[in-house]
């Protein structure tokens, strides 16, 4: 089993990778970690993690530099049904379009357009900074195995994605209105919290991610 975490300039990967390495670890499963920005290693992989800090046309842009990444991920992900998770603005770049400095095509996996938080609360600071409770909508799903509402995840965003339809809705947080927390459908999973930063809960997912054959 092989993990490859998608290295384009954006993220931090160190701590991402030691996270998926202490989950790896404490599962006692013989899981390789790779971070690599190579699309001939998306052929090895059996689950693909993509991370992402910034602005959405950014880390597309990053993306796009190198030869091949885009339409390996799209091909591994939507054509061979690899076990993907999204974390960030990772997450975001499923979304059919991202509205952050202009109008910027994503990958179109999850219908969707990423646009800025706009909490009902003014005294709510964008960007969203910190600690907040998961309000769970599918508890089900294999990746969410053993995590319940209230638990808290930590977020740092200033954009979210908005769906068109709530069917790809795994859980939500509150801040000034409802804003998605997880997304999922078929083999991907996106997280807008950072699960490498999350502690207990964030290590329970990685793990379940890991165990999942989508």
């Amino acid at each position: 089993m092989k993990v490859a975490i998608i290295d384009y300039g954006s993220g931090n990967l160190r701590s991402a990778a030691k996270a998926f390495e202490r989950a790896a670890r404490d599962g006692a499963r013989g899981v390789a970690i790779e971070v690599t920005g190579d699309a001939a290693a998306l052929k090895n992989a059996s689950h693909i993690v993509l991370p992402g800090v910034g602005a959405f046309a950014d880390c597309r842009a990053g993306l796009k530099r190198l030869p091949g990444l885009w339409e390996a991920l799209d091909e591994a992900v939507r054509r061979e049904g690899k076990p993907f998770l999204g974390i960030c603005v990772g997450m975001q770049l499923m979304a059919r379009v991202g509205r952050e400095h202009g109008m910027h095509q994503g990958f179109g996996w999850i219908d969707g357009e990423v646009v800025r938080l706009e909490p009902d609360d003014a005294s709510l600071k964008v960007p969203h900074m910190g600690w907040n409770d998961l309000e769970i909508a599918a508890p089900n799903h294999p990746v969410l195995r053993g995590i319940a509402s209230g638990e808290h995840a930590y977020f740092v965003h200033s954009y979210h994605l908005a769906l068109t339809a709530g069917s790809a809705t795994l859980a939500n947080v509150d801040y000034g209105g409802s804003v998605t927390a997880i997304v999922g459908r078929d083999n991907m999973v996106g997280t807008q919290f950072h699960p490498e930063k999350s502690q207990a809960l964030g290590l329970k997912l990685i793990a379940n991610f890991l165990a999942w054959q989508a």
